[in-house]
């Protein structure tokens, strides 16, 4: 069975501003996080143009993210096999990111995982920019995804959830927030994410669990990466893309002298287990996926 959700992630910046802190935030969680043994390697990076998302920019990488597997999951392959391809096209505000296999491991040759983003200056209530046709539509599950909402499950965890509360947080810089409740109908600027995700995993007995733990997953990794797109703020508000993309090069360039791949999000061992004040924000999950 293919899964189809839509995540629309609303954001308290303009279209411009998102550009930079998404560049920023990506480029800091590496550095955070950046260790020889699990996390992601950048293979390729350039420039690219076609006839659909037109101009933009082209990436390959490798996620070596053995750990944060659910128990369950290394019952049908091993653990050092549950290494991903992610191929990446970004043609802001429109973007395209496909995980065409999981590496060195024959069960899995099927597997398919699309994100396909359009970025737009509203708060979420754009009913149809992916184009999809009356047939996905009626498929096709909607959540809009509270960045400054507290609530936590089994993935946060996994993810590694900020410890910014953004209910209580003002930027000094911007003077935005904090965000109470409401607040997408009230943020100026205003401009929402949307990620359509797009998940097939035909295989008998257990496909139908590795879907909807990857949709679990997807979804606590936009809500991390977001949330900390705002709290960081005050750290890249005013900066360009130029300049990021500068940063970025001397961060590369570094890398390449000291002879380490690129990696990011190594996590230490952890109890599987769904921590019990979490919200179970999927009815009925908590149990498939601790187990």
């Amino acid at each position: 069975m293919v899964l189809m959700k839509e995540f629309r992630i609303v954001m308290p910046m303009s279209l411009e501003e998102y550009q930079v802190a998404q560049m920023y935030m990506v480029r800091k969680m590496q550095q955070q996080n950046t260790t020889s043994t699990e996390g992601v390697e950048i293979l390729e990076n350039k420039s690219f143009e076609d006839d659909v998302l037109g101009k933009g920019h082209y990436s390959s990488k490798i996620y070596r993210l053995q750990s944060k597997a659910p128990t369950w999951l290394t019952t049908f392959a091993p653990a050092d096999a549950l290494i991903m391809q992610e191929e990446a096209w970004n043609a802001y505000p429109r973007c395209k990111t496909g995980f065409p296999c999981i590496l060195d491991c024959p069960y899995f040759t099927k597997f398919q995982l699309t994100i396909e983003t359009v970025h737009r200056a509203d708060n979420g209530q754009s009913d149809n920019v992916h184009g999809l046709s009356k047939g996905q539509l009626a498929t096709r599950d909607v959540e809009i995804v509270d960045i400054a909402s507290s609530a936590r499950d089994y993935w946060s965890y996994v993810v590694s959830s900020s410890n910014t509360d953004l209910s209580k947080f003002t930027s000094a810089k911007t003077g935005r927030g904090p965000l109470l409740e409401g607040w997408q109908d009230k943020s100026k600027p205003v401009m929402t994410a949307y990620k359509l995700v797009t998940i097939d995993a035909p295989y008998w007995g257990f496909g139908y669990r590795i879907e909807h733990a990857l949709l679990l997953g997807e979804r606590a990794l936009f809500l991390e990466s977001h949330r900390n797109c705002f709290a960081w703020i005050d750290e890249w508000f005013g900066l360009t893309v130029e300049q990021i993309r500068e940063l970025e090069q001397q961060s590369d360039s570094l890398k390449e002298e000291l002879g380490r791949p690129t990696l990011v999000k190594s996590v230490e061992d952890f109890d599987q287990r769904l921590l019990p004040e979490s919200e179970d924000i999927y009815s009925g999950q908590r149990a498939q996926l601790s187990t």
